[in-house]
């Protein structure tokens, strides 16, 4: 901090924006199960660890700060750093939403809880997928490459040159083809199950019209559900983990 001069506790503060704007929105930080106090000083703890690492880009931007460049320099850090954040979370939301249509395909969306990353209530079904792949997110060390990314953004985003809108949406509408299309992939056992359970049930009502095929097919189909997760969750998460490594290390 002293190596900035007397304008570096202010300097560190335009760091921190990034950083902060980052956590506020990154897969398992951002979830409202995690209290603000300890994101706030997560927060202050990586801005602290990287300000050294950081010095240079910093030292340049001290000659031209004026106070209405200053304001706009914390609003842009905060935009760059929200953006960081939301792309990362951008998988998780869209295995969010998959997993909790899958619990309604197979019957399974009329039990609910706390959802991870939203306070909403979502079906344990989903809570589930999404609890397991947030954990494996911090197992396999995938924050740290969130961190890396978060570094190496000062060098495609210097702090003096401002975010250009064209490469957010090209970034937006890239990260969210990627996370819906992974979802897809990692809940397609289900969808199949159950486009192949209903045109069973479907026939069955054809055949059989006298008998409530609905009321006797819906435990038959939660349970053919439950025992397809039994079989396929291991490498649906593996899936999901890989492809979501994939993307952070392509950037």
């Amino acid at each position: 901090m002293a190596d900035l001069g007397p304008q570096g506790p202010l300097l560190a503060f335009i760091l921190f924006c990034r950083i902060g704007g980052c956590l506020m929105l990154m897969p398992g930080f951002s979830s409202t199960r995690v209290p603000v106090q300890v994101r706030l000083f997560l927060a202050i703890a990586i801005t602290l660890m990287l300000t050294p690492l950081l010095a240079e880009p910093l030292r340049k931007a001290v000659p031209d700060v004026t106070p209405d460049r200053m304001v706009l320099l914390i609003a842009t850090e905060t935009l760059i750093g929200s953006l960081i954040g939301v792309l990362g979370r951008m998988f998780f939301l869209a295995l969010q939403f998959m997993a909790t249509a899958a619990a309604n395909f197979v019957g399974m969306s009329g039990v609910a809880g706390p959802g991870i990353e939203e306070p909403e209530q979502t079906p344990t079904f989903g809570v589930l997928i999404t609890l397991t792949a947030t954990l494996l997110f911090f197992l396999t060390d995938q924050h740290w490459e969130v961190l890396k990314a978060l570094v190496a953004s000062y060098r495609v985003i210097p702090i003096s040159e401002p975010m250009s809108a064209e490469f957010s949406v090209v970034k937006l509408t890239e990260a969210a083809s990627s996370a819906f299309l992974l979802a897809l992939q990692v809940t397609s056992p289900f969808l199949v199950y159950t486009l192949i359970a209903n045109l069973l049930v479907g026939i069955g009502n054809r055949l059989v019209p006298q008998v409530p095929v609905y009321w006797v097919s819906g435990p038959l189909v939660m349970l053919g559900g439950l025992l397809v997760l039994y079989f396929t969750i291991g490498e649906t998460l593996r899936l999901f983990t890989t492809g979501f490594m994939a993307w952070l290390l392509k950037g």
